[in-house]
């Protein structure tokens, strides 16, 4: 059905606007429809992707997703960006030993196995040299763990604790690791194979794509960190930072780099430079990310091609798959139990590493161009059909593994605070109110007895008449010579604007910096008086929560 339909849509021009809106909407519908289940919406994105791409309709072709291919590296550029945001120092100070440890014993345990497996396997369909040549290459690639779709899970349930902090490392750091371990299997592999292979250059080329990806993204966010601290204009702001991402970028292919360790040592340099300003930089960044992920991962998905895989494939494919998730998961929680990691760490990061993407899917590739033939054909196709099962089963693991550690909810800004929260919810209700008819010398004794600035003024049916604070004491007082004659209705100011118990605090926040208020009383549909809202009460009561939820984290 899918070759007919595909056959019908090729005969059709479809412009790349028109592929891209698709894309865009169908994978937000599929991310949302996916959510509605209490699955994350990243497995949406990508199953969108696998019915539009090469697996399913086709109406997205590999030459578009070729085309598009600048754009991916954009999406995973602001995907690193923000993961090194969360870099900080103090985490590698009193995570380093404990992110290296778990990191060594993951990586090489899936290698190990993997290895081993693929080997033993594979002498049933190759020559024993070319088979322990596809197994080396195969275990190597395994090491690595995709960033992406984990930490999509993570932004999306904004987690924070141990286990948050230790996925992110882990996938940092993970590049480095699965390019030297396929180093080292390139150089082994070319042996068994009879290819000629310099070995000084297998091992100089990952030290030069990852220490180049680190001077060429530490030097650009030391001068995005100084030049930042000269412009606070959100639109500004956002052009310096999206701008020195495409510069890292561009520079990585040029020097041909680890595009994802550069973008990822930018935004942990600016997170660490300038500790204060960046957390506006990456609040500004975040606000634009949405459409960009939806569309990366839609494409994902599109490139996924498991079409028509003979069965001794199918069968190196699910001891890869097995082999791999079993190393990560015991490697994962050795290496946690060696390191003396925190209990959440050590039950449920072994969850959390099963992601397989872009570096996995790029060493492949470059492992069928360097052993052209069953070799190399062999390795890209196990690869992408792993892919496509790993990135639909991992996202909802991570959410599983996060959720019984209790880390959900706990990574939320203030204004995701305040996005929760009703007048209701925080309004004073006993607040004092003054009667239209009170004399002026009632009002100053009711001014003396508490503590608040500003006052309602109510007739007798308790509607809302007006607001007297202490300027206005302070006016009528200092200027008036009928004081005894005054009452509050002579006084009062008049309410430019009032809010409804079941208005959101968004609003109110918006409409006490519209009118340029420090209080707001709280109406019935009446115009009755329900309660009284003061920025400053505000903002102590919205701290104090956020506090206590920092602290829920730790």
């Amino acid at each position: 059905m899918f070759d007919e339909l595909s056959i019908q849509f090729s005969a059709v021009h479809i412009n790349m606007l028109f592929l891209l809106g698709l894309a865009l909407f169908g994978g937000t519908i599929g991310g949302r429809l996916f959510q509605k289940f209490k699955i994350p919406q990243v497995v949406g994105y990508i199953s969108i992707g696998i019915i539009l791409g090469r697996t399913g309709i086709h109406i997205v072709s590999l030459r578009t997703i070729e085309n598009l291919q600048p754009f991916n590296y954009f999406a995973l550029g602001l995907i690193g960006f923000m993961i090194g945001g969360e870099l900080k120092t103090k985490i590698f100070v009193k995570y380093g030993k404990q992110f290296l440890t778990i990191l060594l014993f993951e990586g090489l345990t899936a290698f190990l196995i993997v290895t081993a497996l693929a080997g033993v396997a594979g002498m049933a369909f190759f020559p024993p040299n070319a088979a322990w040549a596809l197994a080396l290459l195969l275990g190597a690639i395994a090491s690595a763990t995709a960033p992406a779709a984990t930490t999509d899970v993570l932004w999306e349930y904004k987690t924070k604790g141990p286990l948050t902090t230790t996925i992110l490392g882990i996938v940092a750091l993970d590049d480095g690791l699965a390019l030297m371990l396929f180093a080292l299997a390139t150089s082994i592999a070319g042996s068994l194979t009879g290819q000629s292979v310099e070995g000084g250059m297998l091992i100089l080329t990952p030290m030069y794509e990852i220490l180049g990806a680190i001077v060429i993204g530490g030097v650009s966010g030391f001068v995005l960190s100084k030049l930042l601290r000269y412009y606070s204009e959100e639109d500004r702001v956002l052009a310096f930072a999206i701008g020195t991402v495409l510069f890292v970028l561009g520079v990585s292919l040029v020097l041909t780099l680890d595009m994802l360790l550069a973008a990822m040592t930018l935004g942990a340099v600016v997170t660490n430079a300038a500790p204060r300003k960046s957390q506006d930089v990456f609040k500004i960044v975040g606000r634009v990310t949405p459409p960009i992920y939806v569309l990366f991962f839609v494409l994902v998905g599109a490139k996924l091609n498991v079409n028509n895989m003979p069965a001794y494939m199918i069968l190196l494919a699910l001891l890869y798959l097995l082999g791999r998730t079993g190393g990560k998961m015991v490697g994962a929680y050795l290496g946690a139990k060696f390191s003396h990691a925190p209990r959440p760490v050590r039950l449920y990061l072994p969850l959390c590493l099963f992601s397989q993407a872009g570096v996995a899917i790029g060493l492949s590739i470059l492992a069928g161009q360097r052993f052209a033939g069953d070799v190399g054909n062999t390795i890209v196709l196990i690869v992408t059909a792993t892919t496509f099962i790993v990135q639909i089963i991992g996202p909802p693991f991570v959410k599983l593994a996060v959720q019984k550690a209790g880390e959900v909810g706990l990574n939320i800004t203030e204004d995701d605070l305040i996005a929760t929260l009703k007048v209701a919810d925080i309004m004073d209700r006993a607040v004092p109110t003054i009667p239209e008819d009170m004399p002026l010398h009632q009002i100053t004794q009711t001014f003396s007895e508490h503590n608040n600035l500003y006052f309602p003024v109510v007739n007798q049916d308790n509607t809302l008449a007006g607001i007297i604070t202490v300027d206005t004491i302070k006016n009528t007082l200092m200027h008036s010579e009928l004081n005894q004659f005054l009452v509050a209705i002579d006084v009062m100011e008049t309410i430019p604007a009032t809010a409804h118990p079941n208005t959101p605090m968004e609003n109110v926040k918006a409409l006490l910096k519209q009118y340029k208020l420090e209080y707001l009383p709280i109406v019935t549909d009446e115009n009755t008086l329900e309660g009284f809202l003061e920025a400053r009460a505000i903002d102590r009561l919205i701290s104090r929560k956020f506090l206590e939820l920092q602290a829920e984290a730790l």
